[in-house]
């Protein structure tokens, strides 16, 4: 990865107190500095060579326990590999044991069998529980990302006994300005923010306080709602429950948005016919760029070749009036953004939710209105360029195969995503690419099948 700026002369004075030997030095500077800040000089060392892990490890070494966990949850996890095989069990059992419920599972996912074994083995079992249940829920779920570390109160309570548990449990949890209710069994009841508990009564009971219309997720729900459940009510935190409304973890805002920006880099790989990376561009392995570009890339060639078929059933034409061809490029082109233009919107639109096929008439109606008038005003645009270059029958034909061009490729670009969720495939895959080759046939036969109809006569 490339090292922000800001941080470039921080790396230069740490590997300064490095070669040194200078601990309280690289202290000072070690504190002066944020954790996410470390992490990135951290993972920037680590990107460089094999020298580059003993600076890493050294870097980690110079902090507290406590921090070095904080700044190991900051790392990818092709990092976080890289420092926890460096490590002995003893050392990387600490560690975990001070990193969030939901970053020492993530860390714990990507070690080996035999490592994650003998870990195991040496954790308590209260510890040794919970990191097999959180590890054990299927990647892309609400599960996968929740936290154990929150604040619950069983029913019951007074608001004094309830700040005093607050009071025990808060240097644990990931959140304490939302507080959950529990019952005996350990049900999800309602929640509680800490405001409303430091403002009421010491002797009130929760049970009258709590809100008990609580917005949850289950255990199984996609990630992807979870987020957008998050950000539509704009909750600090989201309760995780299990099958039988048994509280399990909660989903905190900021995983929540880091959930929306892995989604989102997904759609945008998708929308240009990539596959799913499994790594930052910058660290991904180039034979797994390559793979992941390849494919479509090789389809959309046999795709373009239509394009060749069309001009080559329509050589008479072209060949009657060659100045046709110099507006196909512009033709096929203007389709193929204004479809893409669509296709995007559409793909956005259904991500975040806005559209769905219920909207798929009405969102046709304005379509078909809004393209229009796209092609119209392109077309008066393009029409006087006609004039100049093959008089006023080729602008004709040119004004009249941009209407319909713009038209066609903007209709296809707004009905692929639909079709392809109703078959059941991700609506990211109706890429520009995708949009683009099919207009790019389409445009060759429409433009000159307009000019061999309108200029037969000449």
């Amino acid at each position: 990865m490339s090292l922000d700026d800001t941080l470039k002369p921080h790396r230069a004075a740490l590997l300064a107190a490095l070669e040194e030997e200078d601990a309280e030095r690289l202290g000072v500077l070690l504190r002066e500095l944020r954790s996410a800040d470390i992490g990135e000089i951290v993972e920037d060392a680590l990107g460089e060579d094999e020298e580059g892990l003993p600076v890493a490890l050294s870097l980690l070494d110079g902090l507290p326990l406590e921090r070095r966990a904080n700044v190991l949850g900051y790392l990818p996890g092709e990092e976080q590999l890289a420092v926890a095989e460096a490590m002995e069990d003893k050392a990387l059992l600490l560690l975990l044991e001070e990193m969030g419920s939901d970053e020492r599972t993530d860390l714990f996912k990507v070690l080996d069998e035999d490592r994650r074994e003998a870990l195991l083995r040496r954790m308590a079992h209260r510890e040794r529980e919970e990191l097999k249940r959180l590890a054990s829920y299927e990647e892309g779920t609400a599960g996968a990302i929740m936290t154990a570390d929150y604040v619950a109160i069983p029913t019951g309570m007074t608001v004094s006994r309830a700040l005093m548990r607050v009071r025990q449990t808060a240097p644990d949890a990931e959140t304490v300005y939302q507080l959950y209710i529990v019952d005996p069994e350990g049900r999800l009841a309602g929640t509680l923010s800490l405001r409303q508990l430091m403002v009421a009564r010491p002797g009130a009971l929760i049970d009258d306080l709590m809100i008990k219309d609580v917005i949850s997720a289950g255990v199984d729900e996609a990630q992807e709602e979870v987020a957008r459940t998050v950000a539509r009510y704009d909750l600090l935190a989201l309760p995780v429950v299990d099958a039988e409304r048994r509280l399990v973890g909660i989903v905190t805002h900021d995983d929540a948005m880091d959930v929306v920006e892995s989604e989102a880099t997904e759609d945008i790989h998708k929308g240009m016919s990539i596959g799913a990376l499994e790594d930052g561009v910058s660290r991904v392995p180039l034979w797994s760029l390559y793979r992941k570009r390849v494919t479509w890339l090789v389809l959309l060639v046999f795709g373009n070749l239509f394009s060749g078929a069309g001009i080559a059933y329509f050589e008479e034409t072209i060949a009657a009036q060659v100045a046709l061809v110099f507006f196909l490029p512009l033709l096929i082109g203007s389709g193929g953004n204004a479809g893409a233009q669509a296709a995007t919107l559409m793909v956005r639109g259904m991500a975040t939710g806005d559209v769905g096929v219920k909207d798929w008439g009405k969102l046709l109606g304005r379509e078909l209105l809004v393209a229009g008038s796209l092609g119209l005003t392109m077309a008066l645009a393009v029409a006087p360029i006609g004039v100049i270059r093959g008089g006023e029958a080729v602008a004709m034909v040119v004004a009249v195969s941009m209407i319909c061009i713009v038209l066609f490729g903007s209709l296809l670009g707004m009905c692929l995503p639909f079709v392809l969720d109703r078959l059941g495939w991700d609506p990211a895959t109706a890429s520009a690419p995708l949009v683009t080759t099919v207009i790019d046939a389409s445009g060759v036969v429409i433009y000159f099948g307009f000019a061999t109809v309108m200029l037969s006569g000449l």
